[in-house]
Parts: structure tokens; sequence; C-alpha cells
């Protein structure tokens, strides 16, 4: 009897480790952007071209991330490519200002130190990610702006270009469209999503060390004025990491994600309210924001390599990546 019962046990332990999800090695997560994009407006030549920029990205961060690098690595890597691709709302092809210059934000924060860093519009920094890096690593600050963050990125060692590097025809373009259109409303509604284009691009990672980390970059919305800074540069509303508990990137419509703290509003659910990660981020997108206006997505993974990715509009471009070989590329809800 006492045999049997061994037996027993032996094979309820191995049912139960047999359906228990092992974590990841590594997991690394990116977007470039959610907003109004919808499959009747992408011609077949730019989807291509949309997920072959998140491919090449998702590539750079998962090389480093194999290889037994730091998520900050894959991050920053991820990033870079995302800033350098025209068709995306960062770095080069950022969105332009009322005056018709790029003006670029972004921050960073590792999981394992709690320690972060930002700047917010600047001119000349060809990749404000590195420079949002930076100012983390090697500053005693945690946000610069304007000429001081370039002062600060020049005397880094990072590559400064001319505003004219950033900016294309299709923003240009844009940018004309926006400003037209404005002028025939007599009563313009300052929150009416469809006058402001905008996206951002970010990366959250988890390596084989089981640290997290989270980066944003923007050129933040179309025709903005004012040196007005949307919730990419600003931690715990666009960015936030906590080996505790997850790692965050946001994007959508700033001010409502700067007013409501979503990023950290994720981990604090998870710590304080003990809920999944999916169930934290899905709740804010699709339960909070919504009733209040706020448009967006965000994607997360948690410390045991959970992924989540959800946003409240007609689509987001994401991608993921694990140890285990899962991955994805996607644009659209489904």
């Amino acid at each position: 009897m006492r045999y049997l019962y061994l037996v027993l046990a032996i094979a309820g332990l191995a049912g139960v480790l047999a359906t228990r999800r092992i974590r990841p090695d590594y997991v690394l997560v990116i977007h470039g952007g959610a907003g109004a994009i919808s499959r009747a407006a992408m011609t077949p030549e730019k989807e291509t071209a949309y997920r072959a920029g998140l491919q090449e990205a998702l590539d750079a961060g998962r090389t480093i991330l194999a290889a037994g690098g730091t998520a900050e690595d894959a991050v920053e890597a991820s990033i870079r490519l995302l800033e350098d691709n025209p068709l995306f709302n960062a770095g080069r092809g950022a969105v332009l200002t009322h005056e018709g210059t790029a003006e670029l934000d972004a921050s960073f924060m590792s999981g394992r130190t709690g320690m972060a860093g930002a700047v917010a519009g600047v001119k000349t920094v060809r990749h404000p990610i590195a420079a949002a890096r930076r100012v983390m690593e090697n500053s005693e600050h945690v946000m610069l702006t304007g000429a001081g963050a370039e002062a600060f990125s020049a005397a880094q060692g990072l590559e400064i270009v001319s505003n004219r590097f950033f900016i294309t025809e299709d923003r240009t373009r844009q940018l004309r469209e926006v400003q037209a259109a404005e002028k025939q409303q007599t009563t313009p509604d300052p929150r009416d999503p469809a006058r402001h284009k905008r996206g951002t691009v970010g990366a959250v990672a988890l390596d084989k060390h089981g640290n997290l980390a989270a980066g944003t970059s923007t050129g933040g919305m179309t025709n903005k004025r004012y040196g007005r800074v949307g919730d990419a540069p600003i931690i715990g509303a666009g960015t936030y990491a906590d080996n505790a508990t997850c790692a965050v990137s946001c994007t959508g419509h700033g001010e409502y994600f700067i007013r409501n703290v979503v990023a950290y509003d994720v981990a604090a659910r998870m710590r304080y309210g003990h809920t999944s990660l999916t169930t934290a981020a899905e709740e804010i997108i699709h339960q909070k924001l919504p009733p209040l206006g706020g448009t967006g997505g965000l994607i997360a993974v948690d410390k045991e390599g959970h992924i989540t990715m959800p946003f409240n509009t007609e689509g987001m471009y994401r991608a993921f990546v694990t140890s285990t070989g899962e991955t994805r590329v996607a644009i659209y809800q489904d």
C-alpha cells in the first residue's frame, strides 16, 4: 500500500512539473507605435517594410540576449535601429513641430539598479535612446532637456548631427497636411486625435541573468508647439522597469499616459494588487484609459518572462522573441 501511495505521489508531481511553465532564458519585446493603423490605408509594400524594420530591430536585440548580453544592451540596440528607420516616429523620420523641426525625446530604465535617464527636446543627437542611457549611467540626474542634453551627449561622445538629418519628405508633407486642415477649422478641438499624427518606438527585455530593462524614444506629435513633451521621456508614464515586477514601454496619446502614470501603474498593480502582468496591463489600456479619452498601448515583460502587448487603437507595430523559439511580428488587432 505504501508503495502504491509513493507511485501516485510521484505521478502527481510529474504531472505538475509537466504543466508548469518554464521561464525562458531571455525575452525581447519591441513596438513601433500605436494608432490609426488600418489595412485599408496600408499598401502591401509598406506593410512589408514595416515588418522588415521590426524584424531587423528584434534580431539585433535577440543576438545580444542569446549571447548572454544584458537587457540594457538589447533594449538600446533594438531602439537605435528603430530610430534610424524613417518609417517610425523616432530619430530619423520623426514627426515635425509647428516650426518644421524635429524635437526628440527618450527614456531608459534598468530594473536591476532602479536607475533611470531621459532626454527631452533634443534636436541634434542622432540616437536619443543612447543619450537617455548615458544620463542614467553617467550623471547624477534623471532628465536633461534641450541644449543642455545636447551638450551632455556631445561630451559623452555620442553622434551629433544637423537637425536636417531627421527630416524626411513624408514628414514634411504630413506636417503641411495637418496645418492645412487646422486652418480650415474655426474651433479646433485640441483633444481630437485625428489632428495629431504621433507614435513612439520602444523595447523591453529580460536577460539570462534575470534582469529587466525598458526604453522608449519618440518624435512626439506632428505640429506640436511650445516645447511640448509627452510621456515617452517621463519615467513612470512612458517607461518603467523593476526586477521585482516588470518592464514597460508605452505608446499613444502622451498626455493621458502622463496623467495616469501608466507604465508605473502596471508595476504597482502587480506589486500591491498581486495581479498578473496581463491583467494589470489590459485593465489600464482597455478599461481605465478609454473613458478618459486615452488611446494607445504598451508592451511589457515580467520577471518570469510573461509578455503582454495590449492596445486600444486599430493597430500597434509590435514584435517579440523568446529563448524558447516563440516569435511574432504583428501590426493589426489580430
